[in-house]
């Protein structure tokens, strides 16, 4: 069954933003007294605002309200994509090269401010003809929710869509949908072979991003 649709992921996909958000956690914990682990980490990474910052209450044993979590950790990484945009090698690119042939679609799990930041610095609120933000979402990654909304929304049936993560809640989110995965591992940041053997390509970077590789899937 031909592809008809390309899903992008936001952070760990375009941007080199997950060590940013890591950093953040790491820090907010340390002056707190507390230790943000890559464990913790790999627990919160895909997940929608609400849901993430509830993980960071529940690994740190706090009482904070999850608002207030939510909106320190989020000016924390303002903060440094403000200070230097981090777009990955070949990200950007592999967007245009997607569109040129195919509708093309944002999917992310990131707060909707960081989305909408990122969307006017780059320019491409332009070119996708939809952003799906995981906040307006009744559960994150890894529920489907969010791919079978993109796909709604684009009017492709799931099964001939193929996303591109990150994660491994990312990527378990494209499998529940039925559509096909790429996996493209954030730099730091492996992936389990549970998980790598549910993506149907494996690259290192956007950089080997084709429309040859969309048609062969």
């Amino acid at each position: 069954m031909p592809i008809d649709a390309v899903i992008f992921d936001m952070d760990g996909v375009l941007l080199d933003s997950e060590r940013y958000w890591y950093e953040a956690r790491i820090d907010y914990a340390a002056e707190l007294g507390l230790a943000w682990t890559m464990d913790d980490q790999r627990l919160a990474m895909g997940r929608s605002t609400v849901e993430w910052a509830q993980v960071m209450r529940e690994r740190l044993h706090l009482t904070t309200p999850v608002e207030t979590v939510m909106a320190d950790v989020i000016a924390r990484v303002n903060a440094k994509i403000t200070a230097h945009f981090p777009a990955l090698p070949g990200a950007i690119e592999s967007v245009h090269t997607a569109a040129a042939a195919y509708p093309v679609a944002l999917a992310s799990g990131s707060p909707t401010q960081v989305i909408d930041r990122v969307m006017a610095i780059t320019g491409l609120d332009r070119v996708f003809q939809h952003v799906v933000y995981g906040d307006d979402m009744a559960h994150g990654k890894p529920s489907p929710d969010i791919y079978f909304e993109t796909a709604r929304r684009l009017g492709i049936a799931p099964e001939r869509c193929v996303g591109i993560e990150d994660s491994a809640n990312g990527i378990r989110a494209l499998h529940a949908a039925g559509m096909k995965a790429i996996a493209v591992p954030s730099p730091g940041f492996t992936l389990p072979d549970e998980v790598l053997a549910l993506a149907d390509v494996l690259l290192e970077s956007l950089e080997g991003f084709s429309l040859e590789m969309v048609r062969r899937l």
